[in-house]
């Protein structure tokens, strides 16, 4: 093939590209969510961050928390979660290079400052919160709560039953009174044999054991503390039963029920890695250790304006402490309710799905100043509709119809258009799955972390103008 034939292609210069200076802010697009958090987080007030640091003179200067804040806070928007990802992410990604310029944090120093600050991290959702109603991204409209099962970082096979703990405790304690009694045949050989030296320390699987049981023994107080938790619950759940039974007047049907049992079921688990959480089944019919994942979502541009996690599979409980931490926010962002024409502060309206149902938590959630939509069962699409539900009896009831009335459908349907679509952009979008770190309140931060990114990048897409200079 001639010179004049040979296929010409865009010229490969390697060696002068690794000497190049490369720029992020001439290489990245001009409204990178980036440029956005290195202008937003300046402006934050994180003097929580600074105080850890400013009496301690030794060592080494640290980075600046400001720095390692944009990093966070900008990791969690891209989906990098791992302290490992992000520092190599700072040495290999331009946006990342834009923030810690040449001076790159090592994962260790990401992973505990993270750790150290995850309170903090309250009040940056609180300002983010305030930048979102300031832009009017917050309009206190339909407010859909709703709960996602989050696998933790424990795993089932470093999980035990009640049943099989007490038979691993008896195998263990004979274990080590075999290992006693081998101790001590061996404790007078020594002593025949060295006299007045050493020869006492305890044997090294003599001293694994004890650990052993130790921590099987600590497991399944856990669990027996749990079986009184719940039995006290169902105690609570017949009293209340009984007392509208006999409010009603209607006889008892079919035998009466067994005594509450405070003993744990032999199938009854605890996890050994992370034993504040629960093993809850997942979406994919599975079962794994999980933390009950909750958020509040306002309807107008899916703000979460609060969130929490607990190690409950269920929903009933959390309606009204998720209430208390939405007006919390509210009062801390400086968002106040709408008001009627006489000056009151109007309801705010609250929808759940049926898992949240209880008629405790629909009358505190009212209390607190919201309007609730609560499921009393599953919706039907052909389900008739409901006249003025004042006159029913009970609070479950008027509960159903006024979620089954032409107004309440109509704010009910939303329910789902508003706070699903958040979890699936916060799973699917940017790819977490599953809590990295261990303890329920380092959870709850890691959550808070997550929320308060998901809250960045609507703000960012929706109204971010870049400050003046």
């Amino acid at each position: 093939m001639s010179e004049s034939q040979r296929k010409t292609y865009r010229p490969w210069e390697p060696q002068r590209y690794r000497q190049d200076a490369q720029s992020p802010d001439a290489k990245l697009p001009e409204g990178d969510v980036v440029f956005f958090l290195l202008d937003l987080v300046p402006r934050l007030d994180l003097r929580r961050f600074y105080a850890p640091y400013e009496d301690e003179t030794r060592g080494a200067p640290p980075f600046d928390p400001a720095m390692m804040v944009c990093l966070l806070l900008y990791a969690y928007c891209v989906g990098v979660f791992a302290s490992r990802t992000m520092a190599q992410a700072c040495e290999r990604n331009l946006a990342f290079v834009a923030i810690v310029g040449t001076d790159r944090p090592a994962f260790r120093t990401i992973s505990d400052f993270r750790k150290l600050h995850l309170e903090a991290c309250k009040d940056v959702c609180g300002q983010v919160l305030r930048v979102a109603g300031e832009t009017g991204l917050v309009k206190l409209g339909n407010g859909a709560t709703d709960g996602t099962k989050r696998q933790g970082n424990a795993s089932r096979h470093k999980a035990m039953s009640y049943g099989y703990m007490r038979k691993e405790a008896d195998r263990v304690r004979a274990d080590i009174e075999a290992l006693v009694t081998q101790a001590h045949q061996q404790d007078a050989e020594d002593e025949a044999a060295l006299g007045r030296r050493r020869g006492d320390a305890l044997p090294a699987e003599l001293a694994r054991r004890a650990d052993r049981l130790a921590t099987i023994e600590a497991a399944m107080r856990r669990l027996e503390a749990r079986a009184q938790a719940d039995a006290e619950a169902e105690r609570q759940r017949r009293a209340e039963v009984e007392a509208e039974r006999q409010r009603l007047g209607t006889p008892r049907r079919g035998k009466a029920p067994k005594p509450v049992d405070e003993t744990p079921d032999d199938k009854a688990q605890t996890n050994f890695t992370d034993p504040e959480l629960h093993i809850m089944r997942t979406n994919n019919k599975g079962w794994e250790y999980c933390g009950n994942a909750q958020a509040r979502v306002d309807a107008a541009h899916q703000i979460i304006v609060a969130c929490d996690v607990t190690a409950e599979s269920h929903d009933t409980q959390q309606a009204a402490p998720l209430a208390r931490l939405t007006m919390a926010a509210l009062e801390q962002a400086g968002i106040v309710p709408p008001k009627d024409a006489t000056g009151t502060a109007q309801k705010i309206p609250a929808t759940y799905d049926s898992g949240y149902d209880s008629a405790a938590a629909a009358t505190t959630v009212e209390q607190l100043g919201f309007d609730p939509y609560m499921a009393t069962e599953r919706q039907r699409h052909q389900a008739p509709e409901a006249d003025s539900p004042g006159l029913l009896a009970t609070a479950q009831e008027r509960m159903a119809a006024k979620v089954r009335t032409p107004a309440g459908r109509a704010v009910y349907a939303r329910r789902k258009v508003i706070v699903a679509p958040v979890f699936g952009q916060i799973k699917e979008g940017r790819g977490f799955r599953r809590f990295l770190l261990r303890g329920l309140d380092h959870i709850r931060g890691e959550w808070r972390l997550v929320c308060v990114t998901h809250n960045l990048l609507k703000i960012w897409r929706y109204s971010w103008t870049p400050f003046p200079m």
